[in-house]
């Protein structure tokens, strides 16, 4: 016959098993996490496998690209230029800015 331990301790006992199991799960975690960083590690270290006559990508990271070309629109509207908006026309611009701004008239207010 099988004996039943009381439940105060068989808590305790379930307790303590899931605590192990809790801490071996985290072991195994960590040591496989260890073990990718080892693997990824070495793998950066190694020098890159190039191929014949393939660029060499220390010296294209290098180079450098020059527009010595001047842009054919002087208009500086980037928006303009992609038609997303219409272009300002600068004769108009400087004729806004010249006009005076005159205010709306003002209406009289009748309280009843």
């Amino acid at each position: 016959m099988k004996t039943v331990a009381p439940p105060k301790e068989r808590s305790r006992e379930q307790a303590t098993q899931r605590v192990k199991v809790g801490m071996v799960g985290l072991a195994a975690v960590m040591l496989l996490i260890g073990l990718a960083s080892a693997i990824f590690s070495t793998v950066n270290t190694e020098r890159p496998v190039t191929a014949v006559g393939a660029s060499r990508s220390d010296v294209v990271a290098n180079l450098v690209a020059e527009n010595d070309t001047a842009p054919t629109t002087g208009t500086n509207e980037p928006l303009a230029e992609l038609g997303v908006a219409p272009a300002v026309d600068a004769a108009a611009v400087e004729a806004n800015a010249a006009a005076p701004i005159t205010p709306p008239p003002v209406r009289p207010t009748v309280h009843r």
